[in-house]
This record gives C-alpha cells, sequence and structure tokens, in this order.
C-alpha cells in the first residue's frame, strides 16, 4: 500500500535542488547539440566539432574528479576515514580523459564515453560510503546521456 501523501499535500522541491538538477541537465545540452551537429556540419567543420565535444567531456570527467577533493576535504574535516581513496580517485579522471582529447575523434569519443561510465561506476561505490547515494540517480541519468552523446559523436566522424 502507498503510505506518501498525495501530491498536492507534499511540501515543493528544495530551491536548491531544483537548481541543481537544472545545472546539471543544461549542462546536457553542450553534449546531445554537440554530438547532434556532427551529423549536421559540413565535413570541413566535422574535426573542430569534435574536437568541442571531446574538449568537454574532458573537462566534465576533470570536474568529476574534482568533486571528490570536496568530500575528502569535508570527511578531513569531520575526521572521517576515506579521504584517501577521495584523493588518490580525485585525479583519475582527468588523468583518463586527457588521452580522450589527443585521439583521432572516431576513437577519443568511444574512451571519453568509457570513462564517463568508469567514473560513474567507482561514484556508485566512492558516493554510497560518504552518505551520498541520494545524488546517484541524478548521476547516472547525467552520465548516461553523456555517454551516449560521445558514442553518438563517434559514429558521426
Amino acid at each position: 500500500m502507498n503510505t506518501a501523501p498525495p501530491r498536492a499535500l507534499m511540501p515543493p522541491p528544495d530551491p536548491t535542488r531544483r537548481l541543481i538538477d537544472l545545472l546539471g541537465y543544461g549542462g546536457l545540452l553542450p553534449f546531445a547539440g554537440l554530438a547532434l551537429l556532427l551529423w549536421l556540419v559540413t565535413p570541413d567543420l566535422t574535426n573542430w566539432v569534435a574536437i568541442a565535444l571531446a574538449a568537454y567531456a574532458a573537462l566534465i570527467a576533470s570536474f568529476l574528479g574534482g568533486i571528490h577533493w570536496g568530500v575528502a576535504w569535508l570527511r578531513m574535516e569531520r575526521g572521517q576515514q576515506g579521504a584517501r581513496t577521495h584523493l588518490a580517485w580525485g585525479v583519475m579522471p582527468s588523468l583518463l580523459a586527457w588521452p580522450g582529447v589527443v585521439m583521432p575523434a572516431y576513437a577519443g569519443l568511444v574512451w571519453l564515453a568509457l570513462v564517463l561510465v568508469l567514473c560513474y561506476l567507482v561514484d556508485r561505490k566512492l558516493y554510497a560510503s560518504a552518505g551520498l547515494s541520494a545524488w546517484l540517480a541524478l548521476r547516472f541519468r547525467l552520465s548516461a546521456v553523456a555517454a551516449l552523446s560521445c558514442l553518438v559523436g563517434a559514429g558521426a566522424v
């Protein structure tokens, strides 16, 4: 039996959470837009658009790693274990994404899609250990669209 209150009686969503959702989903616009553009542009622009998509994917992977440095800082401030794991993983997405920017686009975009999926898989474990499991549903949706966009873009080059 469903014990949740009717939707009309539920409090409005937290404004900060709405902002996070808006910014997160807004961050998918370059992924989807550039992947689509790769299918539409003339051949003389394909390389530029592919580089733009690869660079954006690498920047986002680096951002995902940076989140772990923030989590590590909080864990250290609170005297919690696990900060070292977050610090070590925090640099990995940047290092893994970097080759994807310098590879030929058809391979680099596939590599970057894999890096984004790997980031999500690691975050499933590390977010849970840090008490951040509530963010995993959003992370899954964002990561899935980002990785899929890289694969769609790779198919166009």
